[in-house]
């Protein structure tokens, strides 16, 4: 990719490690974004680096817009800047909404949500300036359908859907694509510490009969990221095994 630089946020685990580690794969320099945990994101850049790829942690937590600053000008500093952001860090903080407690609500929309609004306003201007780049929202099948106990998760990752949009349409004619990803049920560690039961429940919901897997998300975003998808803009694509198709 001509040695195009890409920053996937929240990157040291899940979906974000595997799209971290198939962006380097494909010719990426990549940014491995983490807030807390230092391990997880050397660990893939070890990996990365030993496939012969090329990457560098950045720490700084994305809800923060003064961290979000100083992320892009680390990435700048690095790389010269990005020409590829996946915008995937993402909390829960679950519970029915009569008990639902503020600091709950507010925390989940700032990080799930406010997160994509930041590192988007960051990216953009260098984006426009080089007429080409590609920003990648992971958003949720809970964003379209809703989900009992996550009030807060699903109209974050709605908002990111409306948003995705939004900026899509603001940016199409300079050479700045705009997508979402709506992962269905997908084996991660946020969707292991979900009790038995309610793995099983969603499993019944999904036609392909098994969970997604990081890396079915991660060929997607890795295809929106290329040349190949320039056409491609201000679309929601489910990655959910057929789980809510029309």
């Amino acid at each position: 990719m001509d040695q195009r630089a890409a920053l996937v946020t929240g990157a040291g685990r899940g979906i974000g490690r595997s799209v971290a580690i198939r962006l380097a794969e494909k010719g990426f320099h990549v940014a491995v974004n983490f807030r807390s945990s230092e391990k997880a994101a050397l660990e893939v850049c070890d990996i990365i680096a030993a496939g012969g790829g090329y990457a560098f942690p950045v720490q700084g937590d994305v809800a923060n817009p003064e961290d979000v600053r100083r992320i892009f000008s680390a990435v700048d500093e690095r790389a010269g800047g990005i020409s590829v952001l996946v915008n995937n860090a993402g909390i829960t903080k679950d519970g029915l909404l009569i008990r639902m407690k503020d600091e709950d609500w507010n925390s989940v929309l700032t990080a799930n949500l406010s997160s994509v609004y930041y590192c988007t306003r960051a990216a953009l201007r260098g984006m426009v300036r080089a007429k080409w780049g590609r920003i990648i929202n992971i958003a949720s099948v809970v964003g379209l359908i809703g989900n009992p106990g996550q009030a807060n998760y699903c109209a974050s990752k709605a908002g990111v859907i409306g948003f995705t949009k939004s900026v899509a349409r603001e940016y199409a004619a300079k050479g700045v694509t705009v997508n979402a990803l709506a992962p269905g049920f997908i084996g991660t560690d946020m969707t292991e510490a979900l009790p038995v039961e309610a793995r099983e429940a969603l499993l019944k919901q999904v036609p392909a009969g098994r969970p997604g897997t990081p890396e079915d998300v991660a060929h997607i975003a890795c295809f929106l990221a290329s040349d190949e998808a320039s056409y491609i803009t201000g679309q929601v694509i489910a990655v959910d095994g057929g789980m809510t198709m029309c």
